[in-house]
């Protein structure tokens, strides 16, 4: 496919598409710039949309804006560019988490050699594959089937999350059950911190709303009734209004993200590796929901890791099967979020 000229349109179905991802609360912590004259797209963090009590690091706020930048080169690919990316290209400016600069299918050509760049040439059709993915994917709270996903469909996770420098391991039935557990302490944890419990009601709406970011009530799916799977459940005890509860699957399918490092730029390829193991379980016919709750306290992260594993520094737990797919969370106007120069 031939790559068309960027303009204002393109760039805003580029946004578009790297919007959709999923982010911690779905605050939605992200910037993009356009500079149409360089096919140019800049990735800046949003820290009005930090939490700085549960994230203070903002290693989360990190892996929201890695999905969304895998979104944006898939988009990329999808419409015939080529994305030499590169991760935090500013030491100066360090809400300048990456920049994409687009170039037609040219045979042989490679970017300006700046650390953490990619080769330009045809673009990536594994990537563009997965676009129709995009607005399928969403987050599913639900219970899911007692049904283990084949071996084949979990050797193409493995291998989407390898492909963006990140491992993707399923820990045995024994950890499985702990981390149930470990998220279970966070939970009273978090409800027993001031500062965490204002932020998630901040970025929850159990009412009826017009909201564009957070969590709806509607996409908290119902409290959990047994069953061993980890969900973080936004409502509690207190709400919404009519919200059921129902028994979650005994053996959950628990995979779990991790690097070798554990820094910014790690952070942004786990975010990346995340949303390509998502577009790709979708397409397989999979849902997953994500879970980060014990990922936010260090000592419960530490207990995190599987020890018979080398998955690194976990970066996200989460729950893959086969059930109902999550309704579509709000998302905010491109106006919001992107600038065209």
């Amino acid at each position: 496919m031939a790559a068309r000229a960027l303009d204002a349109t393109g760039a805003a179905e580029l946004v578009q598409a790297a919007t959709a991802a999923p982010s911690m609360h779905n605050a939605q912590p992200w910037r993009f710039r356009c500079h149409l004259a360089r096919r140019t797209v800049e990735m800046r963090a949003d820290l009005d949309r930090a939490m700085p009590a549960a994230d203070p690091q903002r290693r989360s706020l990190h892996v929201g804006c890695g999905a969304a930048l895998c979104n944006l080169r898939v988009a990329a690919a999808a419409a015939g560019w080529r994305a030499a990316t590169h991760l935090l290209p500013a030491p100066d400016e360090p809400l300048l988490l990456a920049t994409v600069r687009l170039t037609g299918p040219e045979r042989g050509a490679r970017p300006d050699g700046a650390a953490g760049g990619e080769p330009a040439g045809e673009p990536d059709a594994a990537l563009g594959r997965l676009a129709p993915q995009i607005p399928r994917r969403h987050s599913s709270r639900w219970p899911f089937a007692e049904k283990p996903v084949p071996p084949g469909e979990l050797a193409d996770l493995v291998e989407a999350a390898r492909a963006e420098g990140a491992r993707l391991v399923f820990p045995d039935a024994w950890h499985a059950a702990s981390l149930l557990e470990l998220v279970q302490d966070a939970e009273v944890r978090d409800a027993e911190t001031p500062d965490r419990a204002e932020e998630l009601a901040r970025w929850t709406h159990p009412w009826p709303d017009t909201a564009d970011e957070g969590v709806p009530g509607y996409a908290y799916g119902p409290r959990r009734r047994g069953g061993g799977a980890p969900v973080r459940d936004f409502g509690g005890r207190d709400g919404p209004p009519g919200r059921t509860s129902a028994p979650f699957e005994t053996a959950p399918n628990i995979a779990l993200l991790g690097t070798a490092h554990d820094g910014p730029a790690d952070w942004l390829r786990a975010g990346q590796a995340l949303e390509r193991v998502l577009l790709t379980a979708t397409g397989a016919g999979l849902v997953a929901s994500l879970t980060s709750e014990a990922l936010e306290w260090d000592d419960l992260r530490a207990l995190v890791r599987d020890p018979l594993t080398d998955v690194g520094q976990v970066q996200m737990v989460l729950r893959i099967g086969y059930g109902p797919r999550g309704p579509a969370t709000p998302r905010r106007p491109l106006a919001e979020v992107m600038e065209v120069v």
